[in-house]
Order: C-alpha cells, then structure tokens, then sequence
C-alpha cells in the first residue's frame, strides 16, 4: 500500500522521499525474517526485531511528510498510519516477549 502511492509522487521525489519510504517499508518485514533465521542466537534476534521495529517508526514519519507535502498523493494517511503504529506497538511487544522469554 505504501509502495503504490510513492509512485504517485512528482518524479524528483520518487526518486528521495519516495525511496526512502519503499525502503523503511521493506525493512520491516526483511528483518523480521532475518532476526527469526537468527533466532537461535537471542541477542541477534532481538537486534533484527529492534531493527524491523524502527523501520516501522521511520515509515510513519514518511508517511506524515508526504502527506503534509503532497496531500494528493495518499488517499486516507491516517489509515495507513494507524496500520504502521498498530504493527509497530506488535513488534515492541514481542521485542519484549523474546527478551524475557526467549530460550537459545
């Protein structure tokens, strides 16, 4: 959902912010899975966890500066902001989760 709208935007900043976005957005769910290969090693997987989780923060912060600059390009921000906070408070708690739980 993020990726298409990024596509929408003027082509110089497809190129920086458009960019930029795609890649915090891409993170989150690369290091995810490479934190759960790791995962037998818990303090790397809680560093890809960590990682997956600021990603998450770093694509609202995207989200929020094009939709402040080109408010046409993404229909309903706030959904999809929502979304973002949703998965991220997710993340957080199973950060949490492996660090007081996790056995190696």
């Amino acid at each position: 959902m993020s990726h298409a709208c990024t596509l929408k935007l003027p082509k110089y900043e497809m190129y920086e912010l458009g960019s930029q976005l795609r890649r915090s957005a891409d993170s989150v769910p690369t290091n995810i899975v490479e934190g759960y290969g790791r995962k037998r090693y818990k303090a790397d997987f809680i560093k890809f966890l960590t990682y997956s989780w600021a990603s998450c923060l770093e694509s609202v912060f995207h989200i929020e500066k094009i939709a402040k600059l080109y408010p046409e390009v993404i229909e309903d921000p706030d959904v999809l902001i929502s979304r973002y906070n949703e998965l991220s408070a997710k993340i957080f708690n199973f950060i949490k989760y492996v660090e007081e739980n996790w056995k190696t």
